[in-house]
């Protein structure tokens, strides 16, 4: 799994994921991730899925408590990726049981995306 990201001046955070997130690699990305969100105050996140193949079968996945921590910095979380993966990210992000705003939108559908993200 490889994760890059960028964080635009207008507090945009877009994370491209290829192949298959790790754990411990969502974790690492976690830790350096939370203490920019805290001092930007509040973000926009964009998910990009690349060739993504799922998650790997470490324990851990089922603890909440990084949305739990960071609900309060995060307005809306927009996720881009290939439609096979629509209801386990639902899933995974739990969408429609955060305080956040997420949504799914079909490889094909990046700029609707970004648009969303930006209203």
């Amino acid at each position: 799994m490889e994760i890059k990201w960028t964080m635009s001046k207008d507090n945009l955070i877009e994370i491209n994921l290829t192949g298959q997130l790790v754990f411990k690699t969502y974790l690492e990305f976690q830790a350096k991730l939370e203490p920019i969100a805290k001092k930007a105050g509040e973000v926009r996140l964009l998910a990009i899925l690349h060739d993504f193949t799922g998650w790997d079968d470490d324990k851990g996945w089922e603890d909440s408590s990084i949305a739990d921590r960071n609900d309060q910095y995060l307005k809306k979380m927009a996720i881009v990726g290939d439609e096979k993966w629509r209801a386990l990210v639902e899933l995974f992000t739990l969408k429609g049981m955060r305080s956040v705003a997420i949504e799914y939108f079909s490889s094909d559908k990046e700029q609707a995306a970004r648009d969303w993200l930006e209203t």
